[in-house]
């Protein structure tokens, strides 16, 4: 469906992204529950928007999370302004920690624009890790 619109990289986030706006701007405005289960846990993934515009969405996302999943993009330029002083991803961590969040994992996204190189990789391990810890995450249990 998603390759018929002309949309085929998008084809994982509509699996939650249901509403009509989703999908036509590629963001998530809405948060989305998934539910499963394991031989040992009850799990429920909630999708929350990552937009400016839908912080709201967010943070009621964020508050029912006991692990938050903080993507942050590897392109030049990108990563920088995430992380920068009034950037989205700092703005998330913290909102994470502050909600009540204790265990977070960090997935590093668009390697591919930094053409798979290690050294951007730890450099973004290294600034990622010292500004969760400013937040108040442990690096060394993320």
């Amino acid at each position: 469906e998603a390759a018929e619109l002309g949309k085929g990289s998008f084809k994982y986030a509509w699996v939650l992204d249901k509403l009509k706006a989703e999908r036509e701007r590629g963001i998530t405005i809405d948060i989305a529950l998934w539910k499963f289960e394991t031989p040992k846990y009850y799990v429920t993934v909630i999708d929350a928007p990552g937009h400016r515009d839908f912080i709201k969405n967010m943070i009621t996302g964020t508050s029912q999370a006991d692990c938050a999943i903080l993507i942050i993009a590897a392109g030049t330029g990108e990563f920088e302004a995430g992380i920068s002083k009034d950037g989205q991803t700092r703005e998330h961590a913290l909102l994470a920690y502050t909600l009540g969040v204790k265990q977070l994992i960090v997935a590093i996204n668009k390697m591919d624009t930094a053409n798979w190189a290690e050294a951007r990789y730890q450099e973004i391990i290294k600034e990622t890790s010292n500004f969760i810890k400013k937040v108040g995450f442990n690096p060394k249990a993320v």
